[in-house]
């Protein structure tokens, strides 16, 4: 009896981080949804409020990712390499910390984001989180080997679309923008806009080596 309650301690948690990463990608996503829903509201005082709903949703990211890294360190055994689970849920987290940064700036900067490219971005990042949640929630069993890979397939011509739509939205800025301090304001958020998207491209690499190693 003393023995078997001996091994349980080295027992891997699977359920624990699989639940936990499962969780930190819903969150990502209910929150790529409320930036895209920010970026189409003309009222400033209800584009605040839904700030303060992704700001929430970010608090609520961090205290997930915290309790993953505790999990991480406190069992011996883990259903993934340990260097892996702390890579993917660092770079689920940079998602979110980048979405948050994006509604931060549109909000602080009281620009009208009835803009194309700014449009455009928060449709990306969207996209991006939605196949985000796709992949990590193949991680669990690995059966769906096709799914997961189409949606990290996915993320990365997300990803080079952003690229494409940053680069416009710059050229279209210095062309039509007069005032200075606009295009300052401006060319900040699509910067961190784009940036959500790398961080998307970041957490797919994660689970695409996470998938050649145990598949």
């Amino acid at each position: 009896m003393a023995t078997n309650s001996f091994f349980k301690i080295f027992l891997p948690k699977d359920r624990i981080f699989y639940s936990l990463f499962e969780e930190v990608a819903v969150t990502v996503h209910k929150m790529g949804g409320l930036l895209q829903e920010m970026v189409y509201e003309s009222d400033e005082d209800k584009r605040a409020s839904i700030l303060g709903q992704i700001e929430h949703m970010e608090h609520k990211n961090d205290d997930s990712t915290h309790t993953l890294f505790t999990e991480l360190g406190r069992n011996f055994i883990t259903p993934l390499d340990r260097e892996d689970i702390h890579m993917l849920a660092t770079a689920l987290d940079d998602i979110a910390d980048y979405i948050y940064a994006s509604a931060k700036k549109i909000n602080f900067y009281k620009i009208n984001p009835n803009d194309t490219g700014i449009h455009k971005m928060a449709e990306l990042i969207l996209q991006g989180t939605v196949e985000i949640k796709k992949a990590v929630n193949g991680l669990r069993n690995m059966k769906n080997l096709r799914e997961m890979t189409e949606a990290l397939v996915k993320i990365n011509s997300i990803e080079n679309q952003a690229d494409d739509v940053f680069d416009m939205s710059i050229e279209m800025l210095f062309n039509n923008e007069n005032d200075f301090k606009e295009v300052i304001k401006k060319r900040e958020i699509y910067q961190v806009m784009e940036i959500a998207t790398d961080k998307c491209e970041d957490a797919a690499n994660v689970i695409e080596s996470i998938i050649i190693k145990y598949a």
